[in-house]
This record gives C-alpha cells, structure tokens and sequence, in this order.
C-alpha cells in the first residue's frame, strides 16, 4: 500500500554519509530539511548535492526543505560550561556579561530588559527551568529561580504567554536565505513568524535571491496563533512546531491547536508540517514508544500533508529505522483513515475553473471508484487543490517542470512524475500521460482513470478539461 502522508527528515552528522542518504531514500523519505541552525554553507551544499544524487539513483523525488534559525533568543556562555540553579536563590539574566557564573550569564538577543517587566515568567530550556522576574535594572534582569536545575550554554529562552518583540528574520537569516537560493531549495520555513508582515518580507527577500521556493511559516508564538489566519494568507503552508510553541502556550494546549491548525491550512487549500518530538526515543531506541506511534498516527488522521523528523534523524543512531517506523504507523493510520469526500464538499464555493475541473476531478473519481488520478499541470496548483480533500484515490501530478517537482514532493496523496510533454496535441499528451503511468506501473489495461489537463497547452493555471478513460483503449466513459 503506498503511503500518503510525506515524511521529512532532518540532516546532521548521522545522515551525510552516500550510504545513510541512500537508505534514507529507499526507506521513504519525501524532504530533507537543512536546519540552518547548526552547520556551514559547505555542510549544507554538500548535503543537498548527496541527496538529489541518491534520490536520482532510485528514481525518487525528494524535496529540500531550508529552515532559517530565526530570533531564537538564548543564553550566553559559562565558566565551566554549565550551571546549577537552586530553586529560591537569585540569578541574573545580564546583556553585557561576557561569560557566565552561578550569579549571572549573558544573553544574546540584547533587547531582552527591555521585555520584561516584574512578574514575568522566564522558561529557559524548553522549559525545564522556571524563572520569575524581580525587576529590570538597566542591562540586567534580576530573577528569583521557581523550577531549577542545570543550565548549560546557548540554551534557548521564552516568555510565558509569549509577547517577546524580537524580528522574525536576522541578518543571519537573510544570509541564510541566499544560501537557499543557491542551494535551490523547494521550501524555506520562517521561524517564529509573528505576522503576515514577517512572511511578506521572507517572500520579498528570497525572490529578491532569484528563489521561487516555497514559504511555510513555523507557528511558534502565541502572536502565531492569533494572527493565524493572516499568516496562513501570506505563506504556502506552516510547520505545527510544537517545541517553542508548547513553552508559550502550555503544553496541554497543543494537541487541540494543533488540530485547529491542520484544519484552518487545509480549508485554505495551503500545506501542514507537524513537527517536533514525534520519534524522540529513537535517537537512542531502535524501537519507538506507544506514545509516540499514537502521536505520528494522530497526526495523520488529523490531515497533515507530512511529519517531520528533527534529531532522530540529525543526530540519532538509528536514522534510517526511524524512518522505516514512521513510515509504517503513517501507512495503518491511514488504512484506517474515514473517507468523507461528500461531507467535505458542503458549504465549499469554487470560482476559478482550474479549481472546479480539480474538485471535479476527486469526486468523480471516488465515486467511479477509478484507479488513479492524473494530473497534468505545469505549476502544481490543480494536485495541490485535489489533495485537500481525501477522495480515497491516489493523485499523480505530471509536469514538465522541474521546480514543481520538488515542491509536490510535500502534498498528500500527491505522487509527482517528470514528464517531457513531447506533443502540443491534447489526446496525443493524453495519450502519453497513461504510457507513463503504464511504465511506472500505476496503472495497467483496464484500469479507470480520470486524467485533467489544460488547454492552451503549458500555460500554468489553465486547467480546463476532466477526461475519464480505459486504459488500453482510449474510451471516453
């Protein structure tokens, strides 16, 4: 059975040999993320080029996925490396102190004072140390220590409820984001988006780079959540980033977010990522635990395009079962998966034709009972629009273009297949689309499928024809 919901690896020390990309890719991986946190441009380059050479290898498409760091506002370095923070003692967050101690440490994001204001809870290390502020003097922030522990340097810092003024882009990230132009990434993810603003800017700046990639939005901040739908406007898709985000809001507030976010994005024809956590035992198991089976499951039955996977596979001993694993729970969820095509279609409006032949097209197709779905589209839209909706049927998406390739790489249910396109006559690109999915053994003779195509030929956003046919015979049902 294939699998419809994508899967996003993480790559790091652990996945950069020939070898481990080359499992990765036979194991099922759809997208690689550079995380432009950790590693240089030659690690990234690199990288990019292992992969486009192993997926060439297998005849696979798999996307690149470029993550900008963002303002992640963090601790400065200690003595000795860490600390030990006693629960009812004193500690000072100092913007100037060059190397920390058991009384201060410094701070990266040096507007950080200017934050705060008495009372304030300080979550430092995904929130495993709890700070309560004092008071504010100058360039310190004097904190009483409420949850205490170790603290080690660089570790990240978020206030309780959110409300931290810092940028969503750094000069870091507008370096980074030529990087991405260079690597020709399919995907840029902004993190910690506060607003449409943000994403506008990122837009600007990577088509400024000479990049057409695609933008999803990393829903981090309690701000996110707020101006959801403004940002889900502005971008291609978000990333359900549970990490920072379970910090800002609470934990327990997650699973349901998470559902209203999957659902809002589909409803707006853009993409979901749910990340974050999803096999974190496997970065030192080989096996997973329950939990995190009925997590990835979840997450699939709430409708996200892909899960993503961050350490387990950047870092973990066992990348390459990771993914095996998260394959295979992907593949029960959704044999399990309820098809409600009918009820999703109440209430939807459709005001562009290329949108109406793709609905058509699903809906046809489920109740048909066809085969397959073949798409032949130049930008991507007409199996974007298919896959919101669940009609039971897989969806190959057939270009010439090679950048849609990459970005298809992420939607559910789509597969996607390079096509020449060697004819400018209707019946005969017909007639070429079913060879392929003949040669790739999708379909075979007999088989139903409903075949969508736009005249005049190679313009994107043209989708204008629904054809139903036999294969073998070329019989209009």
């Amino acid at each position: 059975m294939s699998r419809h919901t994508k899967i996003v690896a993480t790559l790091g020390p652990a996945s950069s040999t020939t070898e481990v990309l080359e499992n990765l890719v036979q194991a099922g991986i759809d997208v690689v993320r550079m995380n432009f946190s950790h590693g240089t441009v030659e690690d990234h380059i690199a990288r990019a080029t292992g992969i486009r050479a192993a997926a060439a290898k297998f005849g696979r498409t798999v996307g690149i996925l470029g993550d900008l760091q963002g303002p992640k506002i963090r601790v400065g370095k200690f003595d000795g490396g860490k600390i030990t923070l006693i629960p009812g003692e004193n500690f000072i967050l100092d913007a100037q102190c060059p190397l920390g101690n058991q009384e201060r440490v410094g701070l990266d994001y040096k507007d950080l004072p200017k934050d705060v204001v008495n009372g304030d809870i300080l979550l430092l290390d995904d929130g495993r140390l709890k700070l309560e502020v004092l008071g504010v003097r100058g360039h310190e922030i004097h904190t009483r220590v409420l949850v205490g522990g170790d603290l080690s340097n660089n570790k990240g810092i978020n206030r309780q409820g959110g409300g931290l003024t810092a940028p969503a882009l750094t000069a870091k990230d507008m370096d980074d984001i030529k990087t991405a132009a260079q690597i020709g990434v399919d995907f840029v993810a902004v993190s910690f988006p506060k607003s449409a603003a943000d994403m506008y800017m990122a837009r600007q700046l990577l088509r400024a780079a000479g990049s057409s990639a695609v933008l999803i939005a990393k829903i981090e901040r309690v701000e996110a959540i707020t101006n959801l739908a403004e940002i889900l406007d502005a971008s291609d898709g978000i990333m359900v980033a549970r990490g920072d985000l379970a910090v800002e809001v609470g934990d327990a507030t997650v699973p349901a977010l998470q559902k209203k976010m999957i659902r809002m994005a589909r409803d707006k024809n853009k993409l979901t990522i749910t990340a974050t956590q999803m096999m974190e035992s496997m970065i030192y198991s080989p096996v997973p635990t329950r939990a995190e089976v009925s997590d990835v499951a979840n997450a699939v039955l709430d409708g996200t395009d892909a899960v993503m996977l961050s350490a387990e596979t950047a870092s973990g001993k066992y990348p390459v079962e990771t993914v095996e694993s998260m394959s295979r729970i992907c593949i029960e969820a959704e044999r399990s998966a309820e098809v409600t095509l009918d009820r999703e279609f109440l209430d939807r409006i459709f005001t562009r034709i290329d949108q109406s032949i793709a609905m058509a097209a699903i809906w046809t197709a489920h109740h048909l009972k066809v085969k397959a779905i073949a798409a032949l589209t130049q930008s991507g839209s007409t199996a974007l629009w298919m896959s919101r909706l669940n009609c039971g049927v897989p969806i190959y998406a057939l270009t010439p273009d090679a950048e849609s390739i990459g970005r298809m790489a992420l939607y559910r249910d789509v597969y996607p297949f390079l096509m020449k396109q060697q004819h400018s006559d209707r019946d005969l690109l017909l007639a070429e689309a079913e060879q392929l999915l003949i040669d790739r053994g999708v379909v075979e003779k007999g088989d139903l499928i409903a075949l969508t195509i736009g005249e005049p030929i190679g313009c994107a956003g043209g989708t204008n024809t629904l054809k139903i046919v036999r294969v073998g015979d070329h019989q209009i049902i």
